[in-house]
């Protein structure tokens, strides 16, 4: 649920600095999508902040200070409008047809600050702990037939059911309903990825308005009849005697009901197929069930949900040596910054007991992750009760395949023996 955006020259950047050229780096093929780190590695090795093409404004960071500087420094944004020359057709403000509505993924305080103060409250590590006990029983029900048949397809049928569940009925959202919605929020978020080809932007805006259509009918619904649910207190809060209009209800509840299953599935996925991959640290935490904390800490930070994310200067800025001026864009690449030598040790080695949760998988600064709490709570009831429960699980099919997404890093699937 991170709040993540990048701009139109997030796909394929080429990189050319004055002292290293690295080529065309193409960040779609199936070949970095398995393995980006090598790359990563490189890219840094060169230089935490490399520029490409002038015209473009464009500077990709891999180094960890770097990111966080950026992410933490109110001098930049995420609000395209601070590009020089923005193109409406890369804001996804726009692109779902909601005017000039403010996405909390692009937006600067005080509009920022207002929305988030009034959707946070669901999401507070206390509100979400008392969550546990409904996900384990969640959890609990899944396995059962799994254990029964032998295998699974885990990111359909745990990685997306479990957190689109809980989601659904946060919201208020018949659960019912909950499997009309991958497809949807799939497509939706491809929107994320900044540069597309005209069909997948195209059922990415059709998989956002399906959303928000369905949800407007609740909204609407809640407004004239509260229940006890999420939608209803975000129809009818205010701070300060101002609540959120309805545009901003409307596409700030999209966000959340993707936000809120994209990335933990992704989580889910990923984690679990480090851990097979990983023998020694499956059976570590086999042995050691109370280190799923640190586990899951871990897991984010080796192969975590979200890949990157970006800022635009607002003025002039410095950065570890490097000068910005007012409108340059950085692309921070988080899977990158969370394999950074100089801030983790052995990065490439994955560690359940790694006593450091500073990685940047949910960002930092002001758009931190609004549903860290609920996205670490799921990963650990999932992942925790597979490894408890079933001692011999395998992977069936070798090589995995990545979705088609830059911005969100997930498997197209990973089936399991149990």
């Amino acid at each position: 649920m991170d709040e993540i955006g990048v701009g139109p020259d997030a796909r394929r950047p080429s990189i050319g600095g004055d002292d290293v050229d690295l080529g065309g780096i193409d960040f779609t093929t199936p070949e970095h999508r398995a393995d980006p780190h090598p790359t990563y590695h490189a890219m840094r090795a060169a230089d935490p902040v490399l520029a490409s093409t002038r015209e473009e404004r464009t500077h990709l960071v891999t180094g960890f200070a770097a990111c966080e500087a950026i992410l933490r420094d109110t001098r930049w944004s995420s609000d395209p409008s601070h590009r020089p020359e923005p193109d409406p057709a890369d804001d996804v403000r726009t692109a779902v047809s909601l005017g000039d509505s403010n996405v909390l993924l692009f937006i600067d305080p005080p509009d920022h600050t207002r929305i988030r103060k009034l959707m946070t409250k669901a999401f507070t590590p206390r509100a979400v702990e008392r969550l546990r006990p409904k996900v384990q029983a969640l959890v609990d029900d899944l396995l059962d037939p799994i254990e029964q048949r032998g295998t699974t397809e885990l990111v359909s049928e745990l990685g997306y059911i479990v957190p689109v569940t809980v989601i659904c009925e946060m919201l208020g959202v018949p659960v019912t309903d909950r499997d009309r919605f991958g497809p949807w929020s799939s497509d939706a978020s491809r929107l994320l990825d900044g540069e597309l080809d005209e069909e997948t932007t195209n059922r990415g805006l059709l998989g956002a308005m399906q959303i928000i259509t369905y949800l407007g009918d609740l909204i609407d619904a809640r407004r004239r009849q509260p229940t006890d649910d999420l939608l209803s207190a975000l129809v009818h809060a205010t701070e300060d005697g101002v609540g959120l209009s309805e545009e901003e209800l409307r596409v700030n509840t999209l966000l959340l009901f993707v936000a809120g299953h994209e990335t933990t599935m992704n989580l889910i996925g990923n984690g679990m197929y480090a851990l097979l991959r990983n023998r020694s640290q499956l059976e570590r935490l086999r042995d050691d069930p109370a280190l799923i904390g640190s586990a899951v800490e871990e897991l984010l930070r080796y192969d975590g949900p979200a890949h990157v994310t970006a800022r635009i200067a607002v003025t002039d800025v410095e950065v570890g040596g490097h000068r910005f001026a007012e409108g340059d864009q950085v692309l921070a690449i988080l899977a990158a910054a969370n394999r950074d030598p100089m801030r983790f040790g052995d990065p490439d080695r994955l560690d359940i007991g790694r006593d450091d949760g500073a990685h940047l998988s949910f960002s930092h600064g002001i758009h931190y992750c609004l549903g860290a709490a609920l996205a670490r709570l799921e990963g650990q009831v999932v992942i925790n009760s597979l490894v408890q429960r079933f001692a011999g699980m395998e992977i069936v099919t070798e090589p995995v395949e990545y979705r088609d997404h830059f911005v969100l890093r997930g498997l197209k699937e990973l089936v399991i023996s149990v």
